[in-house]
């Protein structure tokens, strides 16, 4: 007997016995179903906030005082803020870079135009010149920040999409003046649409030049972020050094000290994340395996009474001329099978599931390609060590013996 004959026995007698090889498959279903669900909404979720890690542009960091994202109370409560002062000691010090630029926000504020209003959610950002090129916030029509508006602290703006579809209907907005937090801006342009994260829009924002901001809410009032560009990809790290011991000394900073500024770019952000998942990850695999043992041990007993079963079965095909590497071989093809349709109907439950509750949050669609390979190779190993001495239990049956059983 060849591979394909051996292959085509073992998934007639996998198929002779539907219901057993239901039952027997059920366990290796849950354990691939709870790790590929899982994966899939967690994957789901990094696409959609590395798509939306779309900030700072490309080559480009951000200094700033606290950690982008904090899993718990701040770790250094008496760390002073980045000042605009900084922010121009830096400028002058790290001419390596390409842009410098500084940026303030205020958020869940609201603008007026006329009888119309947004919702109290809308942010605020106060921007240097260099920081409108570090951000990638460019001017759909209309025209950009100049520097006259910044060394003057002209009272201008620009607006995000969903400010300008919300207050100007039908009305060009360039030239028209807003109420926002209560201080009269003129509008200059309406910026290009941000991308979108969990399906939620990035777009309830306006722009301000960075003086402007401070004019309305103090010079001081709140830390300053700090947007870097390299020229090139290959000085991007070289750059971030420079910037690192440059804001040390800025913030006299004693050597031995750790850093009182933190330094993100959209890699780190997305470092992050993945430290964040992999816990979990690793939990869920856990779980995972533990019950996919659980199913192999079932399997295993399965496979011995099958042997049980067949013996005489197993007799006449010795008896015919079947070699024991045949019968060996057919019946841990058996196990196999059993845990890789288990693994198939598992996996595509799983990424089924598994969209449609990321789609309940507008998380982007999906597939785990590289844990649905892992998977079934576990459910691979599964079947074949948890087969193998019911295979070889069959393969070493002495056919006159297995001839007699009844």
């Amino acid at each position: 007997m060849n591979l394909a004959e051996i292959f085509v026995v073992a998934y007639q007698s996998v198929k002779s016995n539907r219901l057993r090889a239901g039952l027997t498959i059920l366990g290796v279903v849950v354990g691939i179903f709870s790790i590929i669900l899982i994966m899939t909404i967690i994957t789901m979720l990094q696409k959609s906030i590395e798509s939306g890690f779309s900030s700072l542009n490309k080559n480009t960091f951000q200094i700033q005082k606290w950690e982008a994202m904090q899993m718990g109370p701040h770790q250094h409560k008496n760390r002073k803020d980045i000042t605009i002062d900084d922010f121009y000691r830096l400028k002058d010090m790290l001419t390596q870079a390409q842009y410098i630029g500084a940026e303030q926000w205020q958020f869940g504020k609201l603008v007026k135009y006329g009888n119309k209003e947004t919702n109290p959610n809308i942010q605020f950002a106060g921007v240097s010149l260099g920081a409108m090129k570090t951000n990638d916030f460019n001017v759909a029509f209309g025209r950009d920040f100049i520097e006259s508006d910044v060394t003057y602290s002209r009272n201008v703006c620009l607006l995000g999409q969903e400010v300008s579809d919300k207050l100007f209907t039908g009305i060009d907005p360039v030239g028209q003046t807003v109420i926002a937090d209560g201080y009269p801006l003129t509008v200059l342009g309406l910026l290009e649409k941000q991308p979108q994260m969990f399906g939620q829009s990035r777009d309830n924002y306006i722009v301000m030049p960075i003086t402007t901001f401070q004019n309305q809410y103090g010079k001081y009032s709140r830390s300053v972020n700090i947007t870097v560009m390299t020229r090139t990809k290959e000085d991007y790290d070289k750059v971030i050094e420079a910037a690192t011991g440059y804001m040390r000394i800025i913030r006299k900073n004693q050597p031995g000290e750790d850093n009182d500024f933190f330094i993100f770019s959209n890699e780190s952000m997305i470092s992050q994340v993945n430290d964040i998942t992999s816990g979990i990850k690793i939990g869920a695999l856990a779980v995972s395996i533990i019950a996919l043992l659980a199913a192999g041990v079932g399997i295993m007993n399965i496979m011995l009474v099958s042997v049980t079963e067949r013996t005489k079965e197993i007799g006449i095909r010795k008896a015919v001329g079947a070699k024991r590497s045949h019968i060996l071989m057919q019946f841990l093809f058996e196990a196999v099978l059993l845990c890789f349709f288990g693994g198939i109907i598992g996996i595509v439950l799983g990424v089924g599931l598994g969209n449609l509750v990321g789609g309940l949050i507008n998380a982007q669609t999906a597939i785990p390609y590289d844990w649905i390979m892992i998977g079934i190779s576990i459910c691979v190993f599964v079947g074949l060590l948890f087969g193998t001495y019911p295979a070889y239990k069959a393969a070493n049956l002495d056919p006159i013996e297995a001839l007699r059983y009844e």
